[in-house]
């Protein structure tokens, strides 16, 4: 059997196969597939369906399929495959994919998924797992080759020849000292253009891009794309190398970043996609919204406190939406803005300074063309200048403070050391919805008598 069909076609015969127990077949079509392609059709079988799809599949497609599943659908397939099968699994997983696969899970249940394990296998996992969540440590692996000073090319070729295995990460080999402190970085390139009888500390590079193992993710992501580096080597305080971190490491780091911001932004929670069950994804968003209803109640108040005001000028309530709309989406903007750039910017306080005043101008420049705008629309809506020079210079004065506030409050939690994600969407908005009730009744008060 072909795999020639569209994606429902082939789903379709996949479950066919499955119900008629067709092994080989199952093989054939599955072996035409990508591991993506096959991770969409596994997330899209019945319920029912799973276990066997999963028995079916080899140990090499299991690891493949695993790496494009969410660690959730992930906890899922090692329950469903059994404690045998799983640890032949998580035999093949890279180290990092592992820590990052037990991360957060209860003691009781990563010794019960690691029970089957060797000793030696175990105890490497819980030293990754001791390294600070978000750092280095985290996502280093121990699949790299390294030689001793005193090694000539010839040597180091043929001892990376025998860890041919791990040809995927072999991009450069990493010289030691005898007290395994890291001494030179030697690249592929730099072995091959060399005479095989020179010493390897001929050719190493000894001014070497390192980081430590509780450097934060982030910022190895940065070294990396700032360096062009394929990999990079992980040291520990006393210099000795301890693993390292790939490419693709960085992209998996890069990648789980900008979902976490995203959620973060818009107080979404974690880990909640398309397969999360409703309970669950209800109770992750929960706290946030408790948070920010009860903040909302103080906008309540603040009508309230100008009731006065907005019985005698009913129109005031007409703009009341816009005015706090506004203001919120332009501190939103302000914010995405400011947590892009916090992961691709070391930040100074010249840097800092000069955002801020740029957002200003910013603020300034929306502020002045949005006022107007909409100046004109209340005074000619409601045949009232002074109405409309309120409406105006008070939707001038919350973009320039929306926009500053979206700005200065993630910048103030990176100075903490808080992910500056966490001022996320939801929270700046509802601040600046206090600010500029605040503001527009304030200044419709003081010309209260004009409006009137």
């Amino acid at each position: 059997m072909s795999v020639n069909g569209g994606k429902e076609e082939i789903s379709r015969a996949i479950v066919h196969l499955l119900k008629e127990g067709q092994k080989d077949t199952f093989q054939k079509v599955i072996s035409e597939l990508s591991p993506y392609e096959i991770s969409t059709h596994y997330r899209g079988l019945p319920r029912k369906r799973r276990i066997l799809f999963l028995e079916w599949l080899s140990l090499d497609q299991l690891v493949a399929l695993l790496r494009y599943l969410t660690r959730n659908e992930q906890l899922r397939v090692l329950k469903k495959i059994g404690p045998i099968r799983s640890r032949e699994l998580m035999e093949l997983l890279k180290s990092d994919e592992l820590t990052h696969l037990l991360s957060d899970l209860p003691d009781k249940e990563v010794n019960q998924l690691i029970a089957q394990l060797k000793d030696e296998e175990k105890k490497a996992i819980r030293k990754q797992m001791k390294y600070p969540k978000k750092s280095a440590g985290r996502v280093m692996i121990s699949q790299y080759v390294w030689v001793h000073q005193s090694y000539t090319v010839r040597m180091a070729i043929d001892k990376l020849k025998h860890f041919r295995e791990f040809a995927d990460y072999l991009n450069y080999v990493y010289v030691i000292d005898d007290n395994k402190k890291l001494v030179g970085v030697a690249s592929y390139r730099d072995l091959l253009l060399c005479e095989l009888d020179n010493p390897i500390v001929e050719v190493m590079t000894k001014d070497i891009i390192k980081v430590t193992d509780t450097t934060k993710q982030r910022d190895v992501a940065k070294m990396i794309g700032r360096h062009d580096l394929l990999s990079v080597p992980v040291v520990n305080d006393e210099d000795i190398l301890v693993g390292i971190i790939t490419m693709d490491d960085v992209l998996d780091i890069v990648i789980r970043e900008a979902n976490e911001d995203i959620e973060m932004l818009f107080a979404s929670g974690k880990e909640i996609d398309f397969h999360t069950k409703p309970i669950a994804a209800a109770f992750k968003r929960l706290p946030w919204l408790v948070l920010l209803l009860f903040i909302g109640l103080v906008s309540g108040s603040i009508i309230a406190k100008f009731e006065e005001t907005l019985e005698a000028v009913v129109a005031l309530a007409f703009f009341m939406p816009m005015i706090a709309g506004m203001t919120g989406n332009t501190g939103t903007q302000s914010l995405a803005v400011v947590v892009r750039g916090l992961v691709t910017e070391e930040l100074t306080t010249k840097k800092t300074f000069g955002l801020i005043f740029r957002e200003l101008l910013v603020g300034i420049m929306l502020g002045v063309i949005n006022g107007i705008v909409i100046a004109i629309i209340a005074y000619f809506w409601q045949q009232n200048l002074t109405l409309g020079l309120v409406v105006g210079a008070s939707l001038i004065a919350t973009l320039i403070i929306g926009t500053l506030a979206g700005t200065i409050i993630p910048l103030i939690l990176n100075k903490f050391k808080v992910d500056p994600a966490v001022a996320s969407g939801p929270l700046i908005t509802t601040i600046n919805d206090i600010l500029s009730l605040l503001i527009y009744f304030g200044i419709a008060t003081m010309f209260i008598s004009k409006l009137m």
